[in-house]
């Protein structure tokens, strides 16, 4: 029987245990030794501490225009927004109007059946008449306990008729006036009845009405069909104004005391690629949420087309201001050097950077205002400045070997 080595399988097994770690070290090793050699001067790609030459990418310093803008999500929502509700209840007879149809002031939209509240116009006008009648029998009545009393009164002048013969007739004259003037009430109240029940017979043709903006109006949704039995104030429509329709944005304290009534807005929609839609600063509220710690504006918005709609998610362009003659860099040039915010300009002449602190005003993309020093002029570094300090020496583009230097040509066979 063959004797098994144990020593050299132990060894085989620490070999396949230890070897990522060797080949991890081999590669850690590799690293720090390319790092070492890019940092000797000529070695490996620009870069490195004060002393060794850093290739760097510049941009000219600029005289021109810049502007401010803010630019906020929002939602559109109807102008104003009512819905229809009859004042009686009753069965919905007929339909005039539908979801998304065009409303004019005073349309008729519905109509409940109005058999019932016929029957009640010809009940209070039968009261009615009943109510002149006993107006007329009662007028009579009063005039002719008047006369009688008149004639009471001269005949106990003359001391023909007693005392309890003039208060009898004094009394009787009494009755029947009260009796004309309840009798007159009753006709008031009977005349109210009628205007009352004409007045709810009428109340059966509903009609959109609303007291101010444009003429025109749309449906934006139904909540009964015919036949549907309703009680007062139930919903039968929705009614919307989309000209102009209102965006609604929230914006935080930073912008918040630069918005003011009227101010120009450019919106834009998802829906409508490379078009632009105008409005103006309408409202805006006096208030920031305690929970998002951002106000409410709104903003009319022109919409002739009836092309945006409620709901439609948009993004608004507001200018806060428009500047030009002003020294403008990429926004690629600033960097922060300890608590110092500035840029790298680079000395043509020299080939080195010089550090120069500056105050950056208005931001739009990557375009940035310095507003100190004002008198900036020349190139600034844009691309390497994370290795520069002040004096540090440049390789300028044009300089750099691998900008001159020929295309290598292609292997034999390679097929690039």
């Amino acid at each position: 029987m063959a004797k098994i080595d144990w020593d050299r399988i132990k060894n085989r097994l620490w070999e396949k245990k230890t070897r990522p770690f060797t080949v991890a070290a081999g590669l850690f090793l590799a690293v720090l030794v390319w790092q070492i050699v890019a940092r000797l001067p000529g070695g490996g790609p620009p870069g490195g501490p004060r002393g060794a030459a850093v290739a760097v990418e510049i941009a000219a310093v600029e005289r021109g225009g810049i502007r401010d803008i803010g630019t906020f999500s929002g939602t559109l929502i109807p102008k104003s927004y009512f819905t229809i509700v009859p004042k009686i209840s009753g069965r919905v007879k007929q339909l005039h109007a539908d979801i998304g149809d065009r409303l004019t002031r005073g349309q008729l939209v519905a109509v409940l059946e109005d058999e019932e509240y016929q029957q009640q116009v010809i009940q209070a006008e039968a009261d009615l008449g009943v109510a002149e009648a006993n107006l007329e029998e009662a007028a009579s009545a009063q005039e002719l306990a008047a006369k009688e009393f008149d004639r009471a009164k001269a005949l106990h002048a003359k001391g023909i008729l007693s005392d309890a013969e003039i208060e009898a007739a004094q009394s009787a004259f009494s009755a029947r006036d009260a009796r004309f003037k309840v009798t007159k009430a009753q006709l008031a109240n009977q005349r109210a009845a009628l205007e009352t029940a004409r007045v709810r017979l009428s109340y059966t043709r509903i009609k959109a009405e609303w007291q101010t903006g444009g003429e025109a109006r749309f449906v934006g949704e139904r909540f009964v069909n015919p036949g549907a039995m309703l009680s007062s104030n139930t919903a039968i429509l929705s009614v919307i104004e989309l000209q102009p329709i209102t965006a609604v944005i929230h914006v935080t304290e930073k912008d918040y005391f630069r918005l003011r009534p009227d101010q120009p807005v450019v919106l834009t929609s998802g829906a409508f690629p490379g078009r632009e839609f105008r409005g103006l600063v309408a409202r805006v509220a006096p208030l920031l949420k305690e929970t998002s710690r951002e106000a409410r504006v709104e903003v009319d918005v022109e919409n002739a087309d009836g092309a945006l709609k409620p709901g439609m998610f948009v993004n608004a362009r507001i200018e806060f201001a428009n500047k030009t003659g002003v020294t403008v860099v990429p926004t690629s040039a600033l960097v922060s050097r300890g608590a110092l915010q500035g840029l790298f300009l680079a000395d043509l002449e020299g080939k080195k950077a010089v550090f120069r602190s500056a105050t950056v005003g208005i931001v739009e993309g990557d375009r940035a205002e310095i507003v100190e020093p004002a008198d900036l002029e020349g190139h600034v570094v844009t691309l390497g400045h994370h290795l520069l300090e002040n004096g540090t020496p440049l390789i300028l583009p044009a300089d750099a070997p691998w900008a001159s230097a020929p295309a290598a040509k292609p292997a034999p066979g390679d097929k690039r």
